[in-house]
């Protein structure tokens, strides 16, 4: 144990108990309006980037500025190795981010980009993109690698599998949620949408759960041959409308893992991981809150 990974375990800790909880979650959801509900959230930790008259949609997107940085604070209190950890797990924002390049690309209304400072890793060549081409290419030569593809779904399948390979590589503690995530994006990808992964996305998927779940024809034939460590997603899961389940299901397992490493004793990896996955349920909860108080 190191002074810099002590230094990095209480600022985890202190951050972790910067969320609105399940009860705020539900006083939000039990506004009578958005307006309401986003002046109630401006009162929180969430204040940080979340505004009193915004929309639903800035207000959504505030919550995840939020997240992101206390992400960047964190990462910043660490010593290189929890840094890096924290550096890959945030990679999640970059994928958001190119998921809006692409929507933007396509004709639609992108949402604001994430500003990912230090946590970046390809962004400030990929919002330079003037092309789905162009957006492969970049990918290809910077750490994310080759998507498999230059169509929108291929290069978002194609670099969620390269996020999950690099958090199995890097993360050990977060090898089961990469995994399962993993599942989750095979199955809806091959069962739901009928496509199958090419290329070097289809090589991560055989390494990350095994040649025999690109050849299942139901859930239940692939929650069969998947690795112990990915297989618990797909629990009570039959048909591919019934993926949503399965997202439920990791997300419980992510925010009650994440409680029982911050709760761990010692200043290691545990308490800064059980604080990114805390902080990023209590994040996805409160969008949701949002959305039920904008409900007529």
């Amino acid at each position: 144990m190191t002074a810099s990974w002590v230094a990095g375990a209480t600022p985890a800790r202190s951050l972790a108990r910067r969320r609105a909880g399940a009860g705020g979650a539900r006083r939000i959801a039990a506004c009578g309006s958005v307006h309401e509900a986003v002046a109630l959230l401006g009162e929180t930790p969430y204040g940080h980037d979340v505004r009193r008259g915004e929309s639903l949609a800035q207000a959504q997107w505030g919550v995840y500025a939020t997240l992101l940085w206390h992400l960047r604070v964190l990462a910043g209190w660490l010593p290189r190795q929890g840094g890096q950890q924290v550096r890959v797990l945030a990679r999640w924002f970059e994928l958001a981010n190119v998921d809006e390049l692409i929507c933007r690309l396509s004709g639609g209304e992108a949402e604001p980009e994430f500003a990912l400072g230090s946590l970046g890793t390809a962004w400030e060549r990929l919002r330079l993109c003037g092309s789905l081409p162009d957006v492969r290419a970049v990918l290809a030569a910077s750490p994310w690698g080759d998507p498999g593809g230059s169509g929108a779904r291929e290069i978002q399948v194609g670099m969620r599998l390269a996020w999950a390979e690099r958090v199995v590589e890097s993360v050990p503690q977060a090898r089961s949620w990469a995994l399962g995530a993993t599942a989750l994006l095979l199955a809806r990808t091959r069962l739901a949408e009928g496509a199958e992964p090419a290329g070097q996305a289809r090589g991560r998927c055989r390494t990350l759960l095994g040649s025999a779940a690109l050849e299942a024809a139901s859930i239940g034939e692939m929650a069969e041959v998947l690795p112990a460590a990915a297989r618990w997603v797909l629990r009570e899961i039959e048909h591919p409308d019934e993926l949503w389940r399965g997202e439920e299901h990791w997300w419980q397992r992510v925010e009650e893992e994440g409680r029982t490493l911050l709760a761990g004793g010692g200043f290691a990896a545990g308490p800064v991981l059980g604080s990114v996955a805390v902080l990023a349920a209590d994040a996805r909860r409160v969008r949701a809150a949002l959305e039920l108080a904008a409900r007529p």
